[in-house]
């Protein structure tokens, strides 16, 4: 027993998923093309430091965002050695508000909240997914041999989160689970929810893969009109088994993206250690999910979290 908890001891000490780097991650951007279903999608690349084939990670963003967003994660991430590529998607992007007037911006918005923007956004993950696979073989792509396709993350904020959960495991009426992929390896969300109209618990009790949920005591979305409560219903609804959950206390829907600003609407300020520990969290769960790191595993179900979290926040697992 005590070599047991002297082991656990050393994990808490000898990793760090904040641990400093001085690598200048590089980023370059593409437009894949869709020739199926004639629809161009534009990509960021962040290239880890080695050369040797990186685990990667997909980001979705929220509705009206780009592929430029939330560079902070991308970032670090990528000085953690994954290989990140931020989707665009084209119909829920920045082009849904740009050049409206501003009364008209709120409206336009409302409108690209839709089932079919999400039918776009679903399909989108697999073809990126396909993409690189024929990047990662192809001589001359700044992609070539340096994708580790086995282990494949998939994350995403509010409209992103939907994605990510819809491509994860996620049941819908009609289609099922039609829209899951099975070669995501585990997935995160930042801003999850639960659709209206079904039993949450109908919802997720197909999620095989790990889930990893954040959110925030005030994070409310005015487009879509999704609640703290209906964020919080997610993790009560899906299967134990490599589950966790994180409540930032007073964290606004704002705080999972870039910046420190707020949003038209919100009440409050932007935390400067909310973003602390989405870093520390997010990266520990994907190193044991995905690099199968057994020290960043002890972190991660251990008092890691506890240690970058503030005390009114809320750790979960299950």
């Amino acid at each position: 027993m005590l070599y047991a908890l002297s082991l656990a001891f050393v994990a808490q000490i000898t990793y760090d998923p904040l641990a400093p780097s001085d690598y200048k991650v590089p980023t370059s951007v593409a437009t894949w093309h869709d020739e199926k279903r004639d629809r161009d999608v534009p990509v960021r690349f962040y290239f880890p430091e080695s050369k040797m084939p990186a685990e990667v990670i997909i980001f979705s963003h929220g509705l009206g965002g780009s592929r430029d967003n939330n560079s902070f994660l991308g970032e670090h991430l990528a000085q953690r050695g994954y290989f990140v590529i931020f989707t665009q998607h084209p119909g829920s992007d920045e082009s849904v508000w740009k050049g409206q007037r501003p009364a008209q911006i709120m409206p336009a918005m409302q409108r690209a909240a839709n089932g079919q923007n999400l039918k776009l956004r679903a399909e989108d993950i697999p073809f990126v997914i396909n993409q690189m696979e024929a990047e990662n073989k192809r001589s001359g792509s700044p992609l070539y041999g340096r994708l580790n396709l086995k282990k494949i993350g998939m994350s995403g904020h509010s409209f992103g989160a939907v994605t990510t959960q819809a491509v994860s495991g996620q049941w819908y009426p009609v289609i099922g689970n039609g829209w899951n992929d099975s070669r995501i390896t585990a997935a995160t969300m930042y801003s999850p929810s639960v659709s209206q109209g079904s039993d949450p618990k109908k919802q997720f009790e197909g999620v095989k893969v790990p889930w990893l949920l954040m959110t925030g005591t005030k994070d409310e979305a005015r487009v879509g009109g999704q609640t703290v409560e209906e964020r919080l219903a997610v993790f009560p609804a899906l299967p134990a088994g490599n589950k966790y959950e994180l409540v930032l206390w007073e964290g606004l829907h704002s705080a999972f993206g870039d910046g420190n600003r707020t949003l038209p609407g919100e009440t409050g300020e932007r935390n400067p250690n909310h973003h602390v520990a989405m870093k520390a969290i997010s990266t520990a769960f994907w190193d044991t999910y995905l690099k199968e790191d057994k020290l960043a595993k002890d972190w991660l179900v251990g008092k890691g979290p506890r240690s970058v979290l503030e005390e009114k926040d809320t750790w979960k697992k299950k």
